[in-house]
């Protein structure tokens, strides 16, 4: 068979021949080449492939980091979710029910006798915190031991032991999500007394500041507390579980105060400062805590944890705490720096000092015994000052009176009762550390010094009183002594300020003899 003629152009033709390529010249066959003959046009980003489209002009929806940025989005969507899912109970915890009131109860009854006893404890960072550790131990531990095995026994008493059960979550995260609450907001409301306590207490104290981890430790005790009651309140789900407690809560407190032992440093917040001689080591309160938070740690655990094997690991570590506790005894307190030393007015005379713990007191002290150091201006042998340290004034010293505790002789920066203080002192310029009875003619001089330099109001009071006395016991020698005062008073105030002054330089000569020969004391 012959072939078929073709036409110009070489293209076969009858029914062998293949089809006529209609693609247009230009455009990619599916080979990947041109058709020739023909330009090729320019591409339209319509028609444009993926992989063909410049990185500028992607789609948004095709960027590169579209994935990632989607999944990282999904991510916190879920986490935030998972997050609103554990955080919703303790909300409801917080927000209702029991919780919020026991926090209000625990806040007025440390607040209550915490500011009813402001006047012992304004002023002094010591008697502050003395304050506010004492009310931890006392109030809010047997408290939130009470608390917490209230809160601890809510199921049993509503009876949705079982319905909890059936709950997907498992025994340790239901028990912390009903005892975290209550332990926070207690902790808390304790903490929100200490704030008010400082804050009041600012103002008037004027040396040294508080210790935080104290205050931190008892905070921590107290949640410990709380949760360790939680535990005996679904152990012992009674209505007398929390009464009971209580009342271990308070004894332990007592044995805290009143034991000498070792032991009693392990009684939760049992610190005890007296004034602002001593100070808490730093690390005394963290490790009670850490001894009370092992305990209630471990009781979790055994109660609620799958594996208690688990429970040793905190009771170790309360252990571990307790023997420091136990053996340390007075070493939990060192002494105050600022207690040994004073800050001093010498512009009178004798000088006035008061103890570098509350030196905000000197001008209050000063302005009280004005009236004394006015009256001995220009005197010879008067002690060079009035001194206020934890020792005996030393020969040319004499002691000043006492400004603590607050409450008694000062109150808020103030002293109580300035004419008895300024009286005390002059007291303690005649004569202080004499127990030998002195001659009735050095008794008469001494009286008479003393009337004159102490305000009137104080003496006429003591010399009613020494009158009434007198005639009481129908005492003639009482009352001889008691006119014989009279007359040397009468005679001092009446020399004139030179001779005065002279006179009492001689007198001050022999204060520091108990019992000097009548001739060795100028006469009046």
């Amino acid at each position: 068979m012959t072939a078929p003629d073709q036409p110009d152009g070489g293209r076969p033709t009858g029914t062998d021949a293949p089809p006529a390529d209609d693609t247009p010249a230009g455009t990619r066959t599916p080979s990947g080449d041109t058709a020739p003959g023909r330009r090729s046009p320019e591409p339209d980003d319509r028609t444009r492939t993926h992989e063909n489209r410049p990185a500028d002009r992607r789609h948004p929806r095709e960027s590169p980091g579209a994935d990632a940025s989607g999944r990282a989005v999904a991510v916190r969507t879920a986490s935030a979710s998972a997050a609103g899912r554990v955080l919703r109970p303790l909300r409801i915890e917080f927000r209702r029910g029991f919780v919020p009131w026991a926090a209000a109860a625990l806040l007025f009854a440390l607040a209550w006798p915490i500011t009813a006893a402001a006047a012992r404890w304004q002023g002094s960072w010591g008697d502050t915190t003395d304050e506010l550790s004492a009310a931890a131990g006392a109030i809010a531990i047997p408290f939130c031991l009470a608390a917490g095995a209230w809160q601890g026994g809510r199921e049993r008493r509503r009876r949705t032991t079982e319905l909890w059960a059936s709950t997907p979550r498992s025994p340790l995260a239901r028990f912390l999500t009903a005892a975290l609450p209550p332990a926070c907001a207690l902790a808390g409301a304790y903490l929100v007394v200490v704030a008010g306590a400082l804050l009041a207490c600012a103002p008037y104290a004027s040396a040294g500041g508080p210790v935080p981890t104290v205050f931190a430790g008892s905070a921590l005790s107290i949640a410990a507390c709380t949760v360790l009651g939680q535990v005996a309140g679904r152990v012992l789900p009674w209505r007398l579980t929390a009464p009971a407690l209580a009342i271990c809560g308070y004894v332990l407190a007592a044995v805290g105060v009143r034991s000498s032992s070792g032991l009693a440093g392990l009684v939760p917040a049992s610190l005890r400062l007296f004034g602002d001689e001593d100070l808490p080591v730093w690390w005394y309160p963290l490790v009670s805590a850490l001894w009370t938070a092992g305990i209630a740690g471990a009781a979790v655990l055994v109660h609620a944890a799958r594996r208690r094997v688990t429970a040793l690991l905190p009771l170790a570590a309360a252990f571990a705490a307790a023997v420091p506790l136990v053996h340390t005894g007075d070493g939990m307190l060192r002494d105050n720096p600022l207690a040994h030393h004073q800050v001093c007015d010498r512009s009178t005379t004798p000088q006035v000092c008061v103890n570098a713990t509350h030196p905000g007191l000197l001008p209050e002290a000063a302005r009280v015994l004005s009236g004394v150091t006015g009256r001995l201006r220009g005197v010879q042998n008067l002690p060079v000052r009035f001194e206020d340290l934890p020792r005996r004034p030393r020969v040319d010293e004499a002691e000043l009176p006492s400004l603590t505790p607050l409450g008694w002789s000062s109150v808020r920066g103030r002293v109580a009762d300035p004419e008895r203080y300024a009286w005390q002192g002059a007291v303690n310029l005649i004569r202080p550390d004499c127990d030998a009875t002195p001659s009735v003619r050095v008794q008469v001089v001494d009286e008479a010094v003393l009337r004159w330099l102490a305000p009137a109001s104080v003496w006429k009071a003591d010399r009613e009183l020494s009158v009434k006395l007198a005639r009481e016991s129908d005492g003639t020698e009482h009352a001889a002594m008691l006119r014989a005062e009279d007359g040397a008073y009468a005679r001092l105030a009446a020399l004139p300020a030179g001779e005065r002054r002279s006179w009492l330089g001689r007198y001050f000569a022999t204060v520091g003899v108990c019992d000097p020969k009548a001739s060795e004391v100028p006469a009046l």
